[in-house]
C-alpha cells in the first residue's frame, strides 16, 4: 500500500504465544497487556533509532479495551519514548478516516478468533465516537490467522453487511483482508476500511 519512495520498517511485540500452529483467541487480558510496558515500549524505542517520520501501532483490540482516552494516553507515552516521532493507533485512525468519508452508520467486522466480548467493546468504542454501529460481529469463516482467504471474507461480508451501513470497517491488524477491499467496495457500493489500511493512510 505504500507509494513509491516510502519505506516500511517493523518491530514485533511479544504476546506470549509460544506454541501451536495458531494463536489463541485475543481476549481482554491479552489486548490490555499488549499496550502495557515493557515490550511495546521497547519496540517503540528501537524503531525511534531509525530516522523515521511516523510509527504505527498495529493492535486494534487494545483500543477497544482501553477506549479513546486510553488510546490518547498510550500515544502520549510512546511519543515520549520516540522523541517526538508521531505514533498512529488503529481506532483513532479509523475514526478520522470514517469522518473524512462522512460515514455515520458502521458495519464492524472482526476476525474469527475475536471473542464476543471484544466484538461488544469494539462496537462501544465507535458508538462513543458518535457512530451508529448497525452490525458488529466476528466473521464466521474457516482459516486461522495464518491462512485467511480474501474470497471467503468477501463472500461472508456480502452476505452479512446490512443495507443500513454506509461504511464497513474490518478491525484486527492480523486479519488479512486487504485483498477483499476493491471487490467489496464494488459489490456493496460503499467504503470498506481495514485496520492496516487506515493506519497506512493516516501515517502518510
Amino acid at each position: 500500500m505504500a507509494p513509491e519512495g516510502v519505506s516500511i520498517h517493523a518491530a514485533r511485540v511479544p504476546l506470549g504465544w509460544r506454541s501451536g500452529s495458531q494463536p489463541p483467541p485475543i481476549g481482554f487480558d491479552a489486548a490490555r497487556a499488549f499496550a502495557e510496558p515493557p515490550y511495546v515500549d521497547e519496540a517503540a524505542t528501537l524503531l525511534a533509532d531509525v530516522p523515521l517520520n511516523v510509527i504505527t501501532y498495529a493492535f486494534t483490540s487494545s483500543s477497544y479495551v482501553l477506549g479513546a482516552d486510553g488510546d490518547a494516553a498510550l500515544k502520549s507515552r510512546l511519543e515520549k519514548l520516540t522523541r517526538g516521532i508521531p505514533v498512529r493507533i488503529p481506532c483513532p485512525s479509523a475514526v478520522l478516516a470514517l469522518r473524512t468519508l462522512g460515514a455515520h452508520r458502521l458495519a464492524l467486522i472482526h476476525p474469527p478468533w475475536y471473542p464476543t466480548e471484544i466484538d461488544r467493546l469494539g462496537a462501544q468504542y465507535f458508538r462513543n465516537q458518535g457512530f451508529d454501529v448497525v452490525h458488529a460481529a466476528a466473521a464466521q469463516i474457516e482459516g486461522g490467522q495464518l491462512a485467511i482467504d480474501p474470497l471467503k471474507v468477501y463472500e461472508w461480508a456480502c452476505a452479512h453487511v446490512p443495507a443500513a451501513a454506509d461504511a464497513v470497517f474490518f478491525g484486527g491488524n492480523g486479519f488479512g483482508v486487504i485483498g477483499a477491499i476493491r471487490a467489496l467496495e464494488k459489490e456493496l457500493g460503499r467504503p470498506v476500511l481495514t485496520a492496516n489500511q487506515v493506519l497506512v493512510w493516516h501515517a502518510l
